[in-house]
């Protein structure tokens, strides 16, 4: 393990290991199956390149995208560690090219698609070179009980069969035990390690909204992120053409993605936000895996996620530098049931599905500290409490005083309405507006008329939305949706039931930064301010030298690297390879450009390094 040690530094110019690497590592060594669950951000794609680079012989590393695929091998090129992948964007000669590599032992690590894999060409070549591991990345897509089930994963049991003296290692950020399982059995791992981390990521502070005004709401939250890069989820591709464009009316640097756009709008729109002349992405979950970028501060869920599994993995896109980054959920009752008629829609629904979604609402209408749900979703204990870093326990929202007389006022409103009307004419009975057509109706001689005249529309709104939500009040989408009392509703009204209305507290200020990572940042983060103006130059060299060479610009530094540069000043190549994420090769062909930014920012003359915008 020492000479591990000394690889990681040399190469990705690590101090330490992250929790589980090692004993990651160790499997890998031992020959010994494995099935690893890190977080997003928590290392996963070390503990293989690292051991692949000491051992000095072919493992094979099996990616399900290939852009991700391009900016591992970029960015393991970029360390000095041989590299290549296989997959359809060769052409006949460049694949031919890699082939002849892998058979005179060129490449430490060859990253292929699941079914090139398969193929009998594929394994034919592989059986010719000699493989010394395969690591499966994204493994949960093997399992019809995991959120991102793909066919071709299937497969992958050929490779136990083809090989059976090579051992295999599963890697995934989101596996429940079930997932954990099935992964075991359709790999055919033979007593795998079995490598849990914490799903923590205390770095991220979660937020929860009712959704009242999903522009107001979004544009409010990017203006706590200026500039900044951030993902923007929306359920229906419309939404998504429709809030990015309503974006960059705003001034954003927007760009919409998902699968009803052309290849080549796709690829433009990923282009652009990795290599950040774009700041925000708008998307359905099209987007996301395959995105190494890892200075992401903050994933916004425009609509509910279809189940947690599927927000862990999404929010967990934001802060994998460890920096302080936010998960902004908004949600409405009528997303359930939207994502009930999707489900529906494209046949019988994978087991499970419908359950998961019911867990998913119920995280969004829950009062219990965010980071305690999601680490025991995946069957472990919470240790802090409260956790500083969620609405709940940051006390932005709370439980409504008197819910249970609340809850009755307004089912009871909806039933002297004759359940005829919606929500906004409810709740102009409510808060007894005063306006001709409630005059015409003679709802202002109703006993409800006025009951919640000193509340805001918006939070008696907000109400019957969570009253929706619970399934206590139903919507009649027909020519003028009407809102019905459900047989639930009744037993509230009846008082045989209770249930809590949730109001918001307080909510975050323009333009703070985010609380999250107060009590979680990076250690060192607290021993002195970071010098904005030189981060920003280092930003802006950063992105000229990534355009230079034709490479995402975090696969040249990460955003925690240049603010250690900044906050460090380094200005000898010593001092400069102690920096978190500097190796050796990185040292040699970047080093001096970054050193002289340095040294000229110390002087007070303004950097040759192109302005940052």
């Amino acid at each position: 393990m020492e000479i591990i040690r000394h690889i990681v530094k040399r190469v990705w110019g690590y101090d330490a290991l992250l929790p589980l690497q090692a004993e990651a590592i160790g499997a890998v060594l031992a020959r010994r199956d494995s099935i690893v669950i890190l977080p997003t951000g928590g290392g996963k794609s070390l503990c293989y390149q690292a051991p692949a680079a000491a051992m000095g012989k072919l493992a094979v590393v099996v990616s399900p995208l290939i852009a991700l695929m391009k900016d591992q091998v970029d960015g393991l090129t970029a360390a000095g560690v041989p590299a290549a992948f296989l997959n359809s964007s060769l052409t006949a000669e460049e694949r031919r090219l890699v082939e002849a590599g892998v058979l005179r032992g060129r490449y430490h690590l060859l990253y292929v698609a699941p079914e090139r894999l398969v193929l009998p060409t594929c394994l034919g070549l592989l059986r010719r070179a000699g493989v010394a591991f395969f690591a499966i990345d994204e493994a949960h897509c093997i399992s019809q009980w995991g959120h991102d089930f793909r066919p071709e994963y299937r497969q992958l049991r050929v490779v136990r069969e083809t090989f059976p003296d090579v051992a295999i290692h599963a890697f995934t950020a989101t596996a429940t035990p079930r997932v954990r399982t099935d992964i075991a059995t359709e790999l055919a791992l033979r007593d795998p390690a079995i490598l849990v981390g914490s799903f923590d990521r205390p770095n991220l502070v979660y937020r929860v909204r009712q959704r009242t005004d999903r522009l107001r709401q979004v544009t409010e939250a990017l203006g706590r992120h200026r500039g900044a890069a951030g993902i923007i989820y929306c359920i229906r591709r419309a939404e998504v053409d429709q809030l990015a464009e309503a974006l960059r009316r705003r001034g954003s640097r927007a760009v919409a993605y998902h699968a009803g756009l052309a290849d080549a709008e796709r690829r433009r729109a990923q282009d652009d936000f990795i290599t950040e002349r774009a700041d925000v992405v708008v998307a359905t979950v099209a987007f996301g895996m395959g995105i190494d970028r890892s200075d992401v501060r903050y994933v916004i869920h425009a609509g509910m996620p279809k189940s947690i599994e599927h927000y862990q993995q999404e929010a967990g896109r934001a802060g994998r530098d460890g920096l302080p980054s936010e998960c902004l959920l908004l949600y409405s009752g009528g997303d359930f049931g939207l994502w009930r008629s999707i489900l529906m829609a494209e046949g019988l629904p994978a087991p499970g599905a419908l359950p998961k979604l019911g867990e998913m609402y119920d995280y969004c209408q829950g009062t219990v500290c965010r980071h305690r749900v999601l680490v025991e979703y995946f069957g472990q204990a919470y240790g802090a409490d409260p956790c500083g870093a969620c609405d709940v326990c940051l006390g932005e929202i709370a439980v409504e005083d008197g819910s249970a007389a609340l809850a009755r006022q307004i089912l009871a409103c909806v039933v002297e309405m004759g359940e005829r009307f919606g929500a906004d004419s409810v709740a102009d009975v409510l808060r007894g507006a005063d306006t001709a057509r409630i005059a015409r109706m003679r709802h202002n001689r109703l006993d409800a008329y006025g009951l919640l005249r000193q509340q805001p529309k918006t939070a008696v709104r907000n109400w019957i939305a969570q009253l929706e939500g619970h399934g206590c009040l139903a919507r009649d989408e027909g020519e003028y949706p009407t809102l019905g009392v459900t047989a639930r509703g009744h037993q509230v009204l009846r008082g045989e039931e209770t249930l809590p209305l949730l109001r918001t507290v307080a909510r975050p200020a323009r333009g703070a930064p985010s609380p999250a990572a107060r009590p979680a940042a990076p250690p060192g983060l607290g021993r002195g301010a970071t010098d904005e103006d030189l981060f920003q130059a280092l930003r802006a060299l950063r992105r000229a030298m990534a355009e230079e060479r034709g490479i995402p610009p975090y696969l040249i530094f990460s955003d925690a690297s240049l603010r250690e540069m900044a906050r460090e000043r380094p200005t000898t190549e010593e001092a400069f390879l102690q920096i978190k994420g500097v190796g050796l090769r990185k040292l040699q062909e970047l080093g001096p450009r970054f050193l002289a930014c340095i040294r000229t920012h110390g002087d007070g003359s303004a950097s040759d390094a192109p302005p940052a915008t």
